[in-house]
């Protein structure tokens, strides 16, 4: 997300690293339609909405093994890297510039999730930014420990939270309020389903107002997830200092940090998709499996997409280039691939919420991505950075 800044006197940008972070903003998008194309509980699950047929089954299984927390994982990664190379280039108040651009784009997440995406990552992102000032100083191979160590917690404190939530499945006791909260969240019940249809439909101005009133709850809710995402910044932090995002590694050590990350990653996978599938895809399994169990593998297989990356990204080649364009407006794309969507999906658009099978949300996908390969060079090439990489900029100017 935090882009290399191309201001005079300051080093070129690294094309491949953009390139990087536009095949995770393109990877995003894969996801998130279903944010606004189906019923929440269908995010994770496709017996709830729209996957009744064996095509669907099949998208949500390759969405599960290979795309599913990946790109986010990703993502944050290239995020803790950039806010890395800021601090790093900065000689004057780099804590208090770094600060001002986190509470601007946290700003931005505020309003990006109030008025469109209620999955937005910004606030996440910015809220787990605050604490990467602390990680700068350490080594590469202390940051590797921090970000097993984030893992660690995001996988124990979740299974404190959920792991009776299994239990209790396969015991037959499924009132208790853990396993109430599985079902409703990410299983078939119907008056949840119900609710979620209503909300996915509901108008634009009812929209904003009840997600302004929700704001603090909101936060709340997401600071759950700064453990996992503090794991892939300092992941991307530690890859920096390490010099692997730097393009300085020889491909076949690339390629051999990629095989073995996939060889973990990729069986765990197909086997947590399998038991999900296997026992009919119930609540309680499901979430539990899309929250925790799964994060340690996500994480390994969103490490493969980077180490692959930069073994097979050349500067000069035009799928790079293509990708560095798309990356160099990170943040605008991402936040224009939301208002895509909604104009798709949302009653103030063409309204197809909850209208489309499973399948037909994944290709409806491919819209925004298309837009963000034809506008992104045309845009780079005029006007270098994207809007709001400049008005994130220019904020955070104003307040450090």
């Amino acid at each position: 997300m935090v882009a290399i800044a191309t201001e005079p006197g300051r080093p070129e940008r690294i094309t491949e690293l953009d390139a990087l972070r536009g095949l995770a903003v393109i990877g995003i998008v894969w996801m998130n339609v279903y944010i606004f194309a189906l019923p929440s509980q269908a995010y994770y699950n496709p017996a709830v909405w729209g996957g009744e047929g064996a095509v669907d089954r099949i998208i949500w299984a390759t969405s599960f093994v290979f795309i599913e927390d990946k790109f986010r994982t990703l993502f944050a990664m290239l995020f803790g890297a950039g806010c890395l190379i800021l601090l790093e280039r900065e000689k004057e108040r780099p804590w208090q510039r770094h600060f001002a651009r986190m509470a601007v784009l946290l700003a931005i997440g505020i309003a990006h999730s109030t008025l469109l995406a209620n999955n937005d990552v910004l606030r996440a992102y910015a809220m787990a930014g605050a604490v990467l000032p602390f990680l700068a100083q350490l080594s590469h191979r202390a940051l590797y420990a921090v970000a097993i160590g984030f893992v660690a917690v995001h996988v124990g404190g979740g299974m404190v939270a959920f792991g009776s939530v299994v239990v209790d499945y396969y015991a037959g006791r499924l009132g208790s309020d853990a396993s109430l909260f599985a079902l409703r969240n990410f299983g078939d019940d119907a008056p949840a389903v119900r609710n979620a249809l209503e909300l996915g439909r509901e108008g634009f101005a009812e929209r904003v107002a009840r997600r302004a009133a929700g704001i603090p709850s909101q936060l709340w809710a997401i600071s759950a997830s700064l453990p996992i995402n503090l794991a892939a910044m300092a992941l991307g932090m530690a890859l920096w200092k390490d010099r692997m995002l730097a393009r300085e590694w020889r491909t076949f050590r690339l390629q051999r940090l990629a095989a073995f990350c996939a060889i973990i990653a990729i069986p765990a996978l197909l086997a947590l998709a399998w038991w999900i599938s296997y026992e009919g895809f119930p609540g309680s399994i499901v979430g539990p499996v899309a929250l925790i169990v799964s994060a340690p593998f996500d994480t390994l297989l969103g490490l493969t997409y980077a180490a692959l990356a930069m073994a097979f990204f050349t500067k000069s080649g035009p799928i790079t280039g293509i990708l560095a364009n798309v990356g160099r407006l990170s943040l605008t794309n991402y936040v224009m691939t939301s208002v895509i969507l909604a104009g798709i999906f949302a009653s103030w658009g063409l309204g197809l919420f909850g209208q489309v099978s499973r399948t037909q949300a994944f290709m409806l996908g491919f819209v925004p991505i298309a837009g963000m390969l034809i506008w992104s060079p045309a845009w780079t090439r005029r006007l270098g950075n994207g809007p709001l990489e400049r008005l994130w900029r220019q904020l955070a100017r104003l307040i450090a």
